[in-house]
């Protein structure tokens, strides 16, 4: 019997409508959009949600931030503000950035540390320090911003902050844990840089892109009250069993905030936050309701499950194909076609030897394995950033024919599946999704389609 791949190829037309209703989420999102519509200004007054500021009552605007939506957040507040602003910063990720006429946008590696991500944070401290309690500063924060914007704690390196993250991306640590512990070795995160702001106003917008958008943990909260401590950080360490695998500083430091010997970082009750007010403009929620309303467009019967999916991303993946396995057998929880929307951010566990991909390429690879053969079933995993893991890719589709194709190149599913591997399959069966950098971030998006048979 000679096996005909042809048969196995994507469906053109079912993928052509998903990658419309992609687009239009990742359209609700757009940045500057989402700037605009927060910022408003009639002459002298700025209004930023229910709270109006008098510009003409301070002698200076500063605009710093860090994140990967870094530059259209910044043009956005520009295109409002024009001249009145004095001076800024914004550090966003490599080959992320775009032309700007008052704020500086400089970049930075991402998602681990550099010089460069220092010089910028050694900067942005310097300006907020600059500022008096007649001037404004405006932050901008998005996702990345916890990797972009660094300014190690006093007997810290860079290198020290490096090999955190190495060992925090290597242990499957969720983006909550790994910020409590970047905070804790830090000198901006956590609520460090509204206190070099105060005494002058402090307004942040923030592109969320954790899940349930809590404020001190997206980018680590630089201008936030922080509600974790050195003991929520050292119960991590223990957790994750990190005392032998982080740098001898960073453990050193640890322990000594846990003995009181390093003041922790400002909660709520600290009055530099007396004149700080904080929007979140966009986040993983309103990214979810646009791909509904446009599922609909497309005939789908749209049901949005969460936006709070987290835990292991094979494990997501499986998931969503026993969700497609019901919509198509019981008509549970809606008839077909149907769309249905999960929304958050899965882990990865990486072994001693792990190979390339991304949480969202993991999540389409353990659907395809539980979707052989089956007909009328797309899944899809995509990262909002355009970025999953370090790879070109923001993640992929699987259909009940991407393990079939994948072999005709000799590949294993299985193999590659428990190799954290899974983009070199996906590459070779035609399944992976390419945005390039979107210049937004409101954590991950996933869909089970099922059409009608």
């Amino acid at each position: 019997m000679t096996f005909d791949p042809s048969v196995f190829l994507p469906n053109p037309p079912v993928r052509k409508k998903i990658s419309r209703i992609l687009q239009a989420s990742l359209t609700a999102v757009d940045p500057a959009a989402a700037v605009q519509r927060t910022l408003q200004q009639e002459g002298d007054i700025l209004t930023v949600g229910e709270r109006r500021y008098d510009l003409d009552s301070y002698q200076r605007v500063f605009v710093v931030g860090a994140g990967k939506a870094g530059a259209p957040m910044t043009q956005a507040v520009e295109a409002v503000l024009g001249e009145r602003i004095s001076d800024g910063l914004v550090v966003v990720k490599t080959d992320h950035s775009g032309p700007t006429e008052r704020v500086r946008v400089v970049e930075a590696s991402h998602p681990t540390p550099d010089a460069a991500g220092v010089a910028a944070g050694r900067e942005i401290l310097a300006l907020a320090g600059d500022a008096r309690s007649d001037d404004l500063v405006i932050a901008l924060l998005s996702g990345g911003g916890s990797a972009l914007l660094v300014s190690p704690a006093e007997g810290l390196t860079l290198a020290d902050l490096q090999g955190l993250t190495a060992s925090l991306l290597a242990c499957g640590a969720t983006i909550n844990e790994m910020n409590c512990l970047r905070k804790h070795c830090s000198g901006v995160k956590g609520g460090q840089l509204a206190r070099a702001v105060a005494p002058a106003a402090l307004i942040t917008l923030v592109l969320s892109d954790v899940i349930g958008s809590p404020l001190d943990v997206i980018a680590s909260g630089p201008t936030v009250p922080d509600s974790s401590t050195w003991a929520d950080a050292w119960a991590l360490v223990e957790k994750y069993n990190l005392v032998e695998e982080l740098p001898p500083a960073i453990v050193a430091r640890l322990q000594a905030g846990l003995k009181g010997e390093i003041s922790d970082t400002p909660d709520a009750s600290d009055p530099v936050f007396a004149h700080s007010q904080t929007v979140v403009v966009a986040d993983n929620f309103l990214a979810a309701q646009a791909a509904k309303a446009a599922a609909e467009e497309e005939g789908y019967c749209s049901l949005l499950l969460t936006t709070f999916l987290d835990g292991d991303a094979a494990g997501a993946g499986r998931l969503l194909a026993a969700l497609a396995r019901e919509v198509q057998t019981s008509g549970n929880p809606i008839n077909a076609p149907a769309c249905l929307i999960l929304g958050g951010e899965t882990t990865v566990q990486l072994g001693s030897n792990p190979g390339k991909g991304g949480r969202n390429q993991e999540v389409a690879l353990a659907a395809a394995l539980a979707l052989q053969g089956s007909q009328g079933i797309t899944v899809v995993s995509l990262a909002t950033d355009g970025t999953d893991g370090p790879t070109d890719s923001a993640g992929a589709m699987a259909d009940g024919g991407t393990v079939a194709r994948g072999e005709v190149a000799g590949l294993s599913a299985a193999d590659h599946l428990g190799r954290h591997d899974a983009y070199p399959y996906l590459v070779a069966s035609q399944d992976l999704l390419r945005t390039g950098p979107t210049q937004t971030n409101v954590n991950d998006l996933l869909f089970v389609f099922v059409e009608e048979m």
